[in-house]
């Protein structure tokens, strides 16, 4: 799939999200896309997986795909496996072929008990099961994937980064983009940086793709919360500051970065997290 001087604006007038993007996503290939928030990221995605329409430019030989938004709209009526049975009939699968995939696919991230429950009724991480499990039960020839992993459980986490090694390797595309600088470390083809709406390619190795988190050193997590409170005991005890937009900075000590991420996406609801990067550590130690 390729993606030719493609633009996307909002409106007649409205200013341009982004502008001149040239993109090929080959099969068998990993696709990761960082950027700071309002860089485009979601919007180029939601192109890359036909959701939205290019202002400009052209979106060339895109096969079929499959997209996993942050958020899962879960008020439908269905239940959990009627909801995958249905899309995965939709895919050309046949009713007994989708049920059987979806029946797997619940019970590999951790969702078989709640394959009989309203779609409404799921909780946060649940929903995002779903969703994940939706995109992947027809083995989809791209897969879209926008902070997809943001509510599950840690076992959850691990089956979905499988699942990504699994689709590449049986010559599928996935795209992605997530907060942690840790996900898939090491493990992309190719990592593009989206700049004020142009998509400029780094290098892909580990030293780019994992800002360097020194298990002696220290990171800044900025963290939004969704109506709930701050966990109050998170992991390390990291030090807490107001941050731009209402939102909330931790600095903490690496060696517990990932257990706070845990926490805030765990929390009810999850908290989302706008940038996790190293930094310096306070003066003394002091949190």
């Amino acid at each position: 799939m390729m993606l030719e001087g493609v633009g996307r604006r909002y409106g007649v007038r409205g200013p341009w999200v982004l502008r001149g993007v040239d993109l090929a996503l080959p099969a068998a290939t990993l696709t990761r896309v960082v950027g700071t928030n309002g860089t485009g990221k979601s919007t180029l995605l939601r192109l890359i997986a036909g959701i939205d329409a290019p202002t400009e430019g052209r979106v060339k030989a895109r096969p079929r795909t499959a997209y996993v938004p942050e958020r899962f709209p879960a008020a439908l009526p269905f239940t959990a496996l009627d909801y995958l049975t249905h899309l995965g009939r939709v895919h050309g699968l046949s009713r007994a072929a989708a049920r059987r995939r979806a029946t797997d696919w619940l019970d590999r991230l951790g969702a078989a008990e709640h394959a009989r429950t309203p779609l409404a009724e799921l909780s946060k991480g649940t929903s995002q099961k779903v969703a994940v499990a939706q995109a992947l039960l027809a083995g989809p020839a791209l897969l879209v994937l926008d902070e997809a992993w943001t509510g599950l459980d840690t076992g959850a986490r691990r089956e979905f980064d499988r699942a990504v090694a699994e689709r590449t390797a049986d010559g599928g595309a996935v795209v992605f983009v997530d907060h942690d600088p840790q996900r898939l470390a090491g493990r992309a083809d190719a990592v593009y940086e989206l700049i004020d709406g142009t998509l400029v390619a780094r290098p892909a190795g580990p030293a780019r793709q994992v800002p360097a988190a020194d298990p002696g050193g220290w990171v800044r997590i900025v963290a939004s919360g969704a109506g709930g409170p701050l966990p109050q005991l998170l992991p390390g005890e990291p030090r807490r500051e107001p941050g731009p937009g209402g939102a909330t900075v931790l600095t903490v000590p690496a060696a517990h970065g990932d257990d706070v991420l845990r926490a805030l996406l765990g929390a009810g609801p999850p908290w989302h997290i706008r940038a996790v990067e190293p930094v310096a550590p306070p003066e003394g130690g002091d949190r």
